[in-house]
């Protein structure tokens, strides 16, 4: 059999990731606290790169006459988006000339889904540092709020709990008004109180507490100890930081020997139980879209100028500097700084458009919290937001990564307006998952010893109320919210009709 040489010419399509691309798609993910150590350490390292030291409004600067062949300089404002893609849209073929069409499309983002591929470029962003991310602590807030979503049953629930994770310092401590705060969620403070306790029980314990004396009797329940002589001993803590055992003696109404024994096991406890976590440094939240209620009854949807990057490329400058480079690197040098910097204010551009129009469709997917308060959270998913803005998911995901709103009712992270749904068994509108823990919780919650549903039942009763769900997934819930088998609750149930009969 003979082998011999060929040419073969075959035709085919495959997105390329290019390095514009990777740049447009990690812009897009960072904070503004990011993207601000971004966009500076880019001005360190181009020439033609400039900040724009101007006001809001304020047009350039008046400037020396010049041939026409000189071009002037490239003022973007990326506070008004639609004027910062006419100009950036006018010169892009002649900006970019090698590029291929998918990289000057008008929507980078919504092409490129999440996750690492191989060769030729088309994987993600960058390949992940292992290493950085085996050594990373976990930091109390990312504890606190993965047990929140497990431990609160509804969407209002959750969204307030998120809220309140927020609040908690570095120690453990939560510090908040809760009339005010019921004021700005459109709640009351019985359903703040409720959800404090509910987070209360999260590890470790004592966090969450509104004092000392709290975080000790948190830790004390827990262990059982938390008895009348114990709350005594709490609530005069004040007497035993001015070392008057006497007085707390005689408050607590035991001897000498009693005190001693409970001041042992208050030592024993943990004063400040957040500190076992890794901590990170504190950085105020900028927000970067503004919500704010307009005359007729909707909503008004801004970006934050502050949170944006104001960048200048000075062509002015490039045009000086070609007349006269002489070698063949420093022209590529040339090319390739103004090929970045045009491409880092198109980005830029198209991080702040596409951070607007998603924020916008959450706005009118979530109206009634808006309007009427966090009771009327609805269940919403990236794929909701991603085909009513023909966007990819990954884009959603991204885009609610570390991006806060502000809103009448507070300061909130995108996304905190997602959340789950469990499909109807009637083909009816689809219930929250959140919704349908808390109808298991109060399925539960109603047994009596003699009528304890199992897994299987509970489905039944939910398939009743118009739920399709699994078994599995019923246990998986019942689980999460710390509920026992149906046999042990039985017998726990039986233990205590007999220990009420004692």
């Amino acid at each position: 059999m003979a082998i011999s040489a060929k040419l073969e010419m075959r035709q085919g399509q495959q997105l390329v990731m290019t390095p514009q691309l990777q740049q447009a798609i990690r812009l897009l993910q960072l904070s503004n606290i990011e993207l601000t150590a971004f966009v500076e350490a880019e001005l360190e390292r181009n020439p033609l790169l400039e900040r724009d030291e101007r006001g809001d409004g304020e047009p350039p600067a008046a400037e020396e006459p010049r041939g026409d062949d000189e071009p002037r300089e490239e003022w973007v404002d990326l506070a008004k988006p639609e004027a910062a893609q006419q100009a950036l849209d006018a010169d892009a073929e002649t900006v970019y000339p090698d590029a291929s069409p998918q990289d000057l499309g008008p929507d980078p983002f919504g092409t490129a889904p999440m996750g690492n591929g191989g060769g030729n470029g088309s994987g993600a962003e960058s390949p992940a540092n292992l290493e950085a991310y085996v050594s990373s602590e976990l930091t109390l807030k990312d504890h606190l709020t993965n047990q929140a979503q497990m431990l609160l049953t509804t969407p209002a629930d959750q969204m307030l709990g998120n809220y309140l994770v927020d609040c908690v310092d570095d120690a453990g401590y939560i510090r908040f008004d809760a009339d005010e705060l019921a004021t700005k969620l459109g709640t009351d403070a019985t359903h703040i109180e409720r959800v404090l306790r509910t987070l209360q029980t999260a590890d470790p314990i004592g966090v969450f507490a509104r004092s000392l004396s709290e975080c000790l009797a948190l830790q004390l329940a827990e262990r059982d100890r938390l008895d009348p002589l114990m709350k005594a001993f709490l609530d005069n803590l004040d007497k035993l930081a001015k070392h008057d055992l006497t007085g707390l003696r005689r408050a607590v109404g035991v001897d000498s020997e009693d005190i001693a024994d409970m001041i042992a096991e208050i030592r024993a406890l943990d004063p400040k139980p957040g500190l076992r976590f890794g901590s990170v440094p504190v950085q105020p939240i900028v927000p970067d879209v503004m919500v704010r209620a307009a005359k007729d009854g909707s909503w008004l949807i801004e970006l934050n100028s502050e949170t944006l990057p104001r960048v200048l490329v000075d062509r002015t400058y490039y045009a000086r500097v070609a007349k006269h480079t002489q070698t063949d690197g420093d022209k590529d040098y040339l090319v390739d700084c103004l090929q970045t910097a045009n491409w880092l204010v198109k980005s830029l551009d198209q991080r702040a458009r596409t951070i607007l129009r998603v924020s916008e469709e959450i706005v009118r997917q979530q109206d009634g919290f808006f309007t009427h308060g966090v009771q009327y959270l609805r269940p919403l998913n990236l794929k909701t937001v991603a085909d009513a803005i023909s966007m990819h998911e990954s884009t959603i995901s991204r885009v609610t990564s570390n991006k806060y709103m502000a809103t009448p009712r507070g300061i909130f992270e995108l996304k905190y307006f997602f959340t789950s749904a469990i499909a109807s068994a009637e083909n009816g509108d689809a219930h929250s998952s959140e919704s349908v823990r808390h109808r298991i919780k109060q399925l539960i919650d109603a047994e009596s010893a003699d009528c304890v549903l199992s897994d299987d039942k509970l489905v039944e009763r939910l398939k009743g109320d118009g739920i399709d769900i699994a078994r599995r997934t019923v246990a998986k819930y019942r689980e999460a919210l710390r509920i026992p088998s149906s046999v042990q609750r039985r017998r726990e149930k039986r233990l205590a009709e007999q220990m009420a009969r004692a």
